[in-house]
């Protein structure tokens, strides 16, 4: 599918090791879950990678429902629908500093030991609503 945005593109939200392993086909199939990642894209991610200067990996991004199921995802995941990526960070707390700082159109915000989940419904409303893992020990909003 090609580019997204300056700094993310289509090939790392259907990247996945877990899918490679296993087999499993990991495309985005429709126009809606390609629309989704594009809005969580230009809407939070992009402007967050560019507030912060530094590389936003995309740990987990689009998921098809066989590929959710064998990672323990639940089957209303918004990781399914396109609308949620798990960005690796080291300061987890700096990264969701800076979302909120900016005003960023987030529907959750997840912070984990070594990645932020970050969602965006396509169309909103979006709920602002932000969580700790039960294994994020680090400093809190």
């Amino acid at each position: 599918m090609g580019t997204i945005s300056k700094d993310f593109s289509y090939s790392e939200f259907e990247r996945s090791e877990t899918a490679a392993r296993r087999g499993i086909v990991n495309v985005i199939a429709t126009a809606r879950v390609r629309d989704s990642i594009q809005a969580l894209v230009i809407n939070v991610l992009q402007p967050l990678r560019t507030a912060l200067g530094v590389p936003m990996p995309v740990n987990s991004g689009y998921r098809c429902p066989e590929l959710n199921e064998a990672v323990g995802g639940v089957p209303t995941s918004q990781h399914v629908k396109g609308e949620a990526a798990d960005i690796a960070t080291a300061m987890p707390i700096r990264m969701a500093r800076k979302a909120v700082e900016l005003g960023l159109p987030f529907d959750q915000m997840g912070l984990y030991p070594d990645f932020v989940h970050i969602s965006h419904k396509l169309g909103g409303p979006q709920r602002g609503h932000v969580f700790y893992s039960k294994d994020y020990k680090g400093e809190r909003l």
